[in-house]
């Protein structure tokens, strides 16, 4: 039997590149490592926060049979305005603001940052997650504590 002369096989499968990206996508992790008969590969993204954007409320009708409006309720306290971006957090975990226990604090309130800078880590699934300054700033409120439990979509911190 005549064999065909063969192309040197390429050493990266760009089907379990691909696979590797929607296992991340599937599971909100940042970044993944998987290692196979001494190919290392590692698939990571980068993560942003959206600057956010307020909307104005539109004022309601008012009739002539409404009555005065209630306050709101001791228990429901309304969400503080606050002046610049505030970074949330793309994942459910824990922060932390340090990248060690014993280690300085990654930024402070007053720190310029950079864009890109490390702000603090969120762990999720064993896994330390960096987030990022969407833009250069300057530090202006760390919402959260150390070790605080965040949601997704939680503010963490705010950059003027």
């Amino acid at each position: 039997m005549a064999s065909s002369p063969k192309a040197p096989a390429d050493p990266i499968d760009a089907r379990m590149v691909r696979k590797l990206a929607d296992i991340l996508t599937d599971t909100g992790l940042s970044e993944i490592e998987v290692e196979c008969d001494g190919l290392k590969i590692r698939v990571a993204k980068t993560l942003t926060a959206a600057p956010i954007q307020y909307a104005a409320a539109a004022p309601a009708p008012v009739s002539a049979t409404a009555a005065p409006a209630a306050a709101a309720p001791a228990g429901e306290a309304a969400a503080p305005v606050r002046k610049g971006d505030v970074v949330k957090s793309p994942m459910v975990g824990t922060v932390y603001l340090q990248p060690q226990p014993d280690a300085p604090s990654f930024v402070k309130v007053g720190d310029t940052v950079s864009a890109g800078q490390t702000l603090m880590i969120v762990e999720a699934m064993k896994t330390m997650n960096p987030i990022p300054a969407p833009k250069a700033g300057k530090v202006v409120e760390i919402i959260v504590e150390d070790a605080q439990p965040v949601e997704f979509g939680e503010p963490l911190v705010v950059i003027e």
